[in-house]
């Protein structure tokens, strides 16, 4: 058995007035000795705690959940809450405190709920790691502490929504459920909407976004009745149809590198293609009208 040990760090003080949305207040770790038991209680703050090893009880308004290595449980301000080491297998953990109006918001995108303010990690070397880091930040005492904690806290969130999606979360992941098409097609609209001004690669848009080229296509095409490449064209010849109205001292080589489109000729044959007009003949006609 491990010798029990416990050690804390908190973050410096906050100048007068200042009241940061999210503010990290202290990490910490400890080996518990066997049955050292904190509550009940409540904090004004939340309190997370990674279990390292060993066993312990979290009682959470007066229902007990069995907690091993890998687990998380979160404790929110002023809900009633107690805790025990395994009298046989005391348990080790790291834990982080923090505060703030983004809270709420941020514990709940990291996987959190009423229902669910316990999450295990199969994969937790990486969220483990950060506990540390924080810990780390406000031991070393730099004046830069508060904010690289707040830092690090944001990765630990994200580290948590990315591994502990629920079973609903991972068929979407893998294509499983309908309406994964639907968020698929908005993720490519948005990606292309974003980038149409620079050379675009459907290969790498497929692989930035997690998915086959050929399934991306497949299911963009039954959303839109287009392809992406389609897709993309039009809205590229969308956005220089404005451009030739609200920018006339543009050429027409500029509009066309202005959308992502670097051969002027090709611009021109897919704006007639598509219009029934030429660039040029538009603007004139634009002009006058």
């Amino acid at each position: 058995m491990q010798q029990e040990f416990y050690t804390v760090a908190s973050s410096p003080p906050l100048n007068l007035g200042l009241q940061p949305s999210l503010q990290v207040l202290f990490a910490g770790e400890s080996q518990t000795k066997p049955g050292h038991r904190l509550g009940p209680k409540v904090y004004d703050f939340y309190l997370m705690h990674i279990v390292l090893s060993g066993e312990g009880t979290f009682t959470l308004e007066g229902v007990k959940h069995q907690l091993g290595a890998g687990q998380t449980f979160l404790i929110k301000p002023e809900q009633l809450i107690s805790y025990e080491s395994n009298a046989a297998s005391p348990w080790r953990y790291r834990w982080i405190a923090f505060r703030g109006s983004e809270a709420s918001e941020l514990a709940s995108l990291a996987g959190f709920h009423d229902e669910t303010q316990i999450i295990m990690l199969e994969q937790r070397r990486r969220a483990q790691l950060l506990y540390y880091q924080i810990y780390q930040a406000f031991r070393g005492g730099r004046p830069s502490a508060s904010l690289e904690a707040t830092g690090l806290f944001h990765l630990l969130m994200a580290c948590y929504s990315r591994m502990a999606a629920s079973p609903i979360e991972e068929e979407l992941m893998h294509g499983r459920l309908h309406g994964e098409g639907d968020q698929l097609h908005q993720r490519v609209v948005h990606y292309l909407s974003t980038q149409y001004t620079h050379p675009v690669s459907i290969e790498q848009m497929a692989e930035s976004l997690g998915y086959n080229r050929a399934y991306l296509s497949r299911i963009f095409k039954e959303r839109t009745g287009l392809s992406p490449i389609s897709f993309l064209l039009r809205l590229r010849l969308d956005k220089a149809k404005l451009l030739l109205r609200e920018k006339p001292h543009l050429t027409i080589e500029q509009t066309a590198a202005s959308v992502g489109i670097q051969d002027a000729l090709y611009f021109s044959k897919q704006f007639r293609n598509v219009y029934g007009i030429s660039p040029t003949a538009y603007r004139k006609e634009r002009r006058m009208s």
